[in-house]
């Protein structure tokens, strides 16, 4: 039944009625809908940069699977943008809204406007325009729409007005009606034709070592039991890219690790070894394939994706199947009879073993400096059996990614796109999204200090977040490149390309009112750990490690 009422309510009940439980948000924008929140249970959180909210945005969706939502007013359009990338590259499902200034303002140099939609198209699959009252209802349904369907991605709705309230105060006469279907994703999940169930059950069976490559898709499609239940019924072994790392524990029979650029030499061998790779949930790209040279050339392929443009993209010999990943392998796991690959898995065990054998030195090492495997190799024992792991970027999730061992089956994993300083407030975002469960970022000194003033955020909003800052005083990814950049001549003042000052991050903590403690003994990181958990307050742990400490990248073939 239709009810007349102002464009901000209908705003504010419509993300009600999508179930929308938080928005993050930086003034000043849609003021008028975030009063009419108080008559909701949603929560508002305003941040202090628009990246840091659609990094919060983002992590929130990915925990929640529901769509995240953040705001900017016109000027924070263009930084709000560039904080969609990530989710972009991550296949995370974003709503942003923005403000822009009404039709006749347009094209007059209006005070700090500039065209939004060049700025979001690259980052979103769908951007629109509000402008008049009647869209309102249509555009919200859209976003929702766009956000939940297909693969999971940003999507933008331009509101007229300079901060979004030009249409706000009139009033509408429309009912308050969400599609319940679009509240999470994803909305729909197609199946598989049951011909090309039949071309994968041939090529499964004629396969004597057959793999399971499973990836971010997997995880959006909650595919986990599933998953678990088609690697016994072919009995072939399992790897994961770091964005499905929590689908399979550490222990599981069938689980050989990390794949690709960022994976574990072992893992790399047993693809480049397999005589079948089954990709499910993969956009096959450089870091999932070390640079497309896993599997190798010729290798038969079983590509299992809801995006038919990425089926086949990047190699040829695919058999590609359009499904969403859950229902395939419920859908092929009842078509095949059970298979046995005993001496493929009691291989691929034994290269996992002896990567294990391998890396035990770094994990048990007391000396000093700390190394981040050391950090990590705690961090496996001390997690709690729910924790959420957030991982930055680059060395970040090199090292959580492949020494972190997920040993429970509620512990998730998620990890930047590609974004330096995501993490910190991705994490917020995430205890947002689950305030009962403990939540970790990992991150390291240059990441973290993209977002230091988010301190005051989470302690404002109770969100106790517990951040390990690997502390190594630089930028050390990138040193090995920078070495060979100056192969040809003195060092000079090299240290200016990617050298900090020493920071002392537990003392920032302090002052924004957080927990915050100094490791510099491998011995003292459970204790500060414990003192962390107990805090009852976002915490900060600056471990101090060693100084440019280089990780061993994964064996590739040649």
């Amino acid at each position: 039944m239709n009810s007349k009422m102002s464009g901000a309510k209908f705003f504010a009940q419509m993300l009600q009625a999508y179930d929308v439980t938080h928005i993050f948000f930086m003034d000043a924008i849609l003021r008028r809908m975030l009063a009419e929140i108080e008559d909701t249970s949603i929560v508002r959180v305003l941040g202090h940069s628009e990246k840091g909210i659609g990094y919060m945005a983002d992590g929130y969706a990915r925990i929640s699977g529901k769509p995240g939502i953040c705001m900017a007013q016109s000027v924070g359009a263009a930084n709000l943008a560039a904080s969609l990338q990530d989710p972009y590259l991550g296949h995370s499902s974003v709503i942003a809204f923005t403000g822009r200034h009404v039709a006749q303002m347009q094209y007059k140099n209006a005070y700090q406007e500039v065209e939004h939609t060049p700025l979001f198209r690259p980052v979103t699959k769908f951007s629109g325009q509000m402008e008049v009252i009647e869209q309102m209802p249509h555009l919200i349904r859209q976003a929702f729409r766009e956000a939940t369907t297909g693969t999971p991605r940003p999507v933008h709705v331009d509101v007229a007005g300079f901060t979004g309230d030009a249409i706000t105060p009139l009033e509408i006469n429309e009912s308050v009606t969400a599609d319940v279907v679009h509240q999470k994703f994803p909305a729909f999940r197609p199946r598989a034709d049951a011909s090309l169930l039949a071309q994968c059950k041939l090529a499964i069976q004629q396969a004597s070592k057959p793999v399971i490559v499973v990836d971010r898709g997997a995880m959006i499609s909650g595919a986990k039991e599933a998953l678990k239940q088609f690697a016994i019924k072919i009995d072939a072994p399992v790897v994961t890219t770091l964005d499905a790392k929590s689908i399979m524990i550490e222990s599981d029979p069938y689980y050989r690790g990390t794949v690709g650029l960022y994976g574990r030499s072992c893992t790399n061998h047993i693809v480049d070894e397999s005589d079948l790779v089954i990709y499910l949930g993969s956009n096959t790209s450089d870091h999932t394939t070390g640079n497309w040279k896993l599997p190798r050339v010729g290798t038969p392929i079983i590509h299992v994706d809801l995006d038919p443009v990425e089926l086949g993209r990047n190699y040829t010999q695919t058999l590609s199947v359009q499904s969403d990943i859950k229902s395939f392998l419920i859908d092929l796991s009842s078509e095949m009879e059970q298979l046995e690959h005993s001496l493929w898995l009691t291989y691929s065990a034994g290269l996992l073993q002896a990567w294990r054998d391998e890396m035990q030195a770094e994990w048990s090492r007391n000396e000093l400096p700390i190394r981040p495997q050391r950090i990590c190799a705690d961090l496996t024992r001390l997690l709690p059996h729910d924790a959420i792991l957030v991982a930055d970027t680059g060395y970040s999730a090199l090292w959580t990614g492949n020494h972190v061992e997920l040993r429970h089956e509620d512990q998730t994993y998620i990890r930047a796109a590609g974004s330096l300083g995501w993490s910190f407030p991705a994490s917020i975002g995430a205890k947002a999204a689950a305030p009962h469960r403990t939540v970790v970022c990992f991150t390291g000194d240059g990441g973290f200090a993209y977002h230091l003033p988010e301190l005051e955020t989470a302690k404002r909003m109770g969100l106790q977040v517990i951040v390990i800052v690997n502390n190594n005083e630089c930028l050390s990814q990138g040193l090995k490149n920078l070495n060979i950049a100056y192969a040809h001549r003195e060092e000079g003042r090299k240290s200016e390309c990617y050298v900090y000052n020493k920071t002392d991050f537990a003392k920032i903590a302090q002052a924004y009112g957080c927990f915050g403690i100094t490791v510099e003994k491998a011995e003292d990181f459970e204790q500060a750990f414990s003192q962390a958990l107990k805090s009852n307050l976002p915490a900060v742990i600056d471990v101090k490690t060693e100084f440019a400490y280089q990780a061993q990248m994964a064996w590739l073939p040649t």
